[in-house]
C-alpha cells in the first residue's frame, strides 16, 4: 500500500486537538492499524522526500515525533524516531514550510524540538512558539513550550522518561514527580 501526506495530515487534523494529547488506547489502535507500516517506513527514510513540500514535511512530523507516543506508549520506542523528526523539522523550517500550513498545525513542526532533552533545542522551540502566539494569538503552545523547557533546564531531561529509559531517578526528579509535574 503506498501512503500519501495527506492520508496522515488529513487523518491527524480530523482527529483535532482533543485528541492529539489525549491518553486514549482505542485512538492508539486506530493509529497502529493505519499507520503503523507507514511509520516504520519514514524511519527507514523511505519518504524522506517528502520533506520537499509543506504537506509532507508535516506528514513525517507526526509520522516520527507523534505516531510513536501513541503507537509505543510507556516504551523507550516512544523517543526512537525524535532525533529523525528533528532533522526533518530543522530542514522544513529552512524551507518555511511551517509557514505554508493553517496556524493550528504549525506546532507539530515545532513540537521534535520541545521533545527534545538539548536546553538549546527547548529555547529553540520556545523562540518558534513565542513566533506562533504573536502571529496568531495561539497561548496554549507557548505554555507548554516553556513548561518543557523549564524542566530541562531544571533537570537536564525529562523524569517521567526516566523507568522506561532504564535511568535512574533522582531524589529531586522523584520529588518533582510525586508533587505532580510534568508526566507526559
Amino acid at each position: 500500500m503506498t501512503a500519501h501526506p495527506m492520508d496522515i495530515v488529513g487523518f491527524w487534523s480530523a482527529a483535532g486537538p482533543r485528541k492529539w494529547f489525549a491518553k486514549d488506547p482505542a485512538f492508539d489502535s486506530i493509529i497502529a492499524l493505519k499507520f503503523e507500516q507507514t511509520h516504520y517506513r519514514a524511519a527507514q527514510r523511505r519518504y524522506d522526500h517528502w520533506n520537499q513540500t509543506p504537506d509532507g514535511a508535516l506528514a513525517l512530523m507526526i509520522l516520527l515525533d507523534q505516531f510513536p507516543r501513541n503507537l509505543y506508549r510507556n516504551t523507550a520506542h516512544a523517543f526512537a524516531t525524535d532525533p529523525l523528526a528533528r532533522m526533518f523539522a530543522r530542514d522544513a523550517l529552512a524551507e518555511g514550510h511551517d509557514q505554508a500550513v493553517e496556524a493550528k498545525l504549525r506546532p507539530f513542526f515545532y513540537l521534535p524540538f520541545e521533545h527534545s532533552e538539548s536546553l538549546e533545542d527547548q529555547e529553540f522551540c520556545v523562540e518558534l512558539c513565542a513566533a506562533l502566539q504573536a502571529d496568531s494569538g495561539d497561548e496554549g503552545t507557548i505554555k507548554w513550550a516553556i513548561e518543557h523547557r523549564d524542566i530541562i533546564a531544571r533537570f537536564g531531561r525529562f523524569p517521567h522518561r526516566n523507568a522506561v529509559l532504564g535511568r535512574e531517578t533522582t531524589p529531586e526528579e522523584q520529588t518533582f514527580l510525586d508533587e505532580g509535574g510534568f508526566a507526559g
